[in-house]
């Protein structure tokens, strides 16, 4: 079951890549099985991961493989504990959300009909930097009701009861905010 669930981060990293959600070192994705959670390397980027910089840890934070996770593993352990139903986080630094989060405030408007039906809405929390606590908590805030949420000058994070739905999901939140940017014109 590793090899498969490693397969699967390997396959939408880098998909997520590909289609411009994330650049360089940006982004980490994650599945939730049981009470492990596999997740990207710390360092690794996302178009050319392998399976071998998968890191495993369980729901308390520790470590259980030789590879160090994320610097957001704090952000998805947070969102996992506030919501048993979700098995997927993509954290994600598409360009057009990023743009938005800089030019708006509570939220970002719902375009299109997808967005209604998988996002409901999609709102922008404060900033706060990479890697905290901080940032883990008030994420997982939004979290509770929502699953897509922009960060500002950050990034986007969704989830989803798997790691095709949340990555769905995080290209929604980019067209979103891409249709609204070119509709501010």
């Amino acid at each position: 079951m590793s090899r498969l669930i490693k397969t699967q981060l390997v396959k939408y990293s880098r998909l997520a890549h590909e289609r411009g959600l994330t650049a360089a070192f940006g982004g980490n994705l994650s599945i939730r099985f049981g009470d492990r959670i596999f997740i990207k390397a710390t360092g690794a980027v996302m178009d050319d991961l392998v399976r071998e910089q998968v890191a495993v840890m369980d729901m308390k934070g520790r470590q259980l493989s030789g590879i160090r996770p994320s610097s957001e593993y704090r952000l998805h352990l947070a969102i996992y504990r506030e919501r048993e139903d979700i098995r997927a986080v993509a954290h994600l630094h598409p360009p057009y959300a990023i743009a938005a989060s800089m030019l708006l405030k509570g939220g970002l408007p719902i375009v299109t009909p997808e967005a209604e039906i998988y996002l409901r809405k999609i709102p922008i929390a404060p900033f706060k930097p990479a890697g905290t606590q901080e940032l883990a908590e008030t994420v997982a805030e939004y979290m509770r009701d929502f699953d897509g949420v922009i960060m500002e000058r950050h990034g986007i994070v969704t989830a989803g009861r798997s790691l095709r739905e949340a990555f769905y999901k995080a290209e929604l939140v980019e067209e979103s905010a891409k249709l609204w940017y070119l509709s501010r014109r």
